[in-house]
């Protein structure tokens, strides 16, 4: 009978950091980012020695949690680099999904603003990663605007996100829908900065 060949340590590795990630991402977003590393590691099916074996400390964690759901709430926020509605259409787009997220009774705000908020320091390692998921989308905000025509480009992308977070945090201290006002109250900031709510050419599109 043919032995049974061992699982390589580099597969084996993955899984567990895959575990710790999942539990990580899951646990901080609902419990916030100061749960115990014991029920962490309970929640992961993972030993403290395992964990440490792959993160120097609990911060980097955190900070390697929000890097993991970064991809997936990018996807349910921004429209698809094909989508050919215009400018205009396209950045609204972000607050109507956002309107439709804050439905679901799971929803707790903006991952990234809530881990930055709670670690407080600017230096941490989660702070970092919030950051640079906020001037993404930020970002994204100021290319349309620049794509629209907007008066301000860079003011109005500032103030579209402001509204973002601040819808975001409205709706879990209120604990009650939006009911559309996210979305309205960007409009208007669209609206005042004269961004086209006409098709554009689709060579000027995001690729």
């Amino acid at each position: 009978m043919a032995m049974t060949e061992p699982t390589p340590p580099a597969v084996a590795t993955a899984s567990t950091r895959d575990r710790l990630l999942d539990a990580a991402a899951q646990l901080f977003y609902e419990e916030g980012v100061h749960v115990g590393v014991d029920t962490l590691c309970r929640a992961a099916g993972v030993s403290k020695r395992s964990m440490y074996k792959l993160f120097d400390s609990k911060d980097e964690l955190v900070a390697a949690s929000l890097e993991r759901s970064a991809p997936d709430f990018e996807l349910d926020l921004l429209p698809a680099a094909d989508d050919c509605r215009s400018p205009r259409a396209r950045i609204l787009h972000v607050f109507e999904r956002l309107e439709y997220l804050e439905r679901d009774h799971e929803f707790r705000g903006c991952p990234f603003v809530a881990a930055a908020i709670q670690v407080k320091s600017s230096e941490h390692p989660a702070s970092r990663v919030a950051r640079r998921q906020k001037d993404k989308l930020t970002a994204f905000f100021r290319y349309e605007a620049e794509r629209g025509g907007a008066s301000d480009p860079a003011l109005l992308a500032r103030q579209l996100t402001l509204v973002f977070d601040g819808a975001s945090a409205q709706s879990v201290i209120q604990a009650k829908d939006l009911d559309g006002l996210a979305v309205t109250t960007a409009s208007t900031l669209v609206d005042a900065a004269g961004v086209s709510s006409s098709e554009a050419p689709a060579d000027s599109r995001l690729a």
